[in-house]
């Protein structure tokens, strides 16, 4: 399934939504759905839409009113969901250190900030304790 193209992708495009929540949030929903049906059959190529996925939402929804807490609750909510799927994804190292790289980037270019709870998580994401950080990641630790 290489060639797997995902319906929420376009849908998550840079300041895709206006200042309303409803509509990001039921595109969340969508690609929750998405994701986890795909992770039933194909759990490798699902790990790698839970990457795509937090790559594009925190810009998507970036001008998404946010004072109701509803929307980072949501996304907040998506992530505990969505990191056990790259957890049990049974992938070489190469690919598992390039899906952390991808997140972590996701993570520091995040301006709002809507997925920094997926820092909460990194031991799991990294599966195994010799899994290497991305080297951001580590001097973080130490700042």
């Amino acid at each position: 399934m290489t060639g797997y193209k995902w319906q929420f992708a376009p849908r998550f495009r840079q300041s895709a939504f206006g200042w309303k929540s409803d509509k990001p949030i039921q595109r969340i929903k969508e690609a929750l759905t998405e994701i986890k049906q795909v992770a039933k059959k194909e759990p490798v190529l699902a790990a790698g839409g839970v990457v795509l996925f937090l790559e594009k939402i925190a810009p998507a929804i970036e001008q998404v009113d946010s004072s109701s807490g509803a929307i980072g609750s949501r996304v907040n909510r998506a992530i505990e969901i969505l990191v056990p799927i790259i957890a049990k994804a049974q992938v070489e190292q190469p690919v598992r250190d390039h899906w952390l790289e991808r997140l972590w980037d996701a993570i520091e270019d995040d301006q709002i900030p809507y997925i920094e709870y997926l820092g909460d998580f990194w031991g799991e994401l990294c599966v195994t304790p010799d899994t290497l950080a991305p080297k951001r990641y580590l001097l973080s630790l130490y700042i």
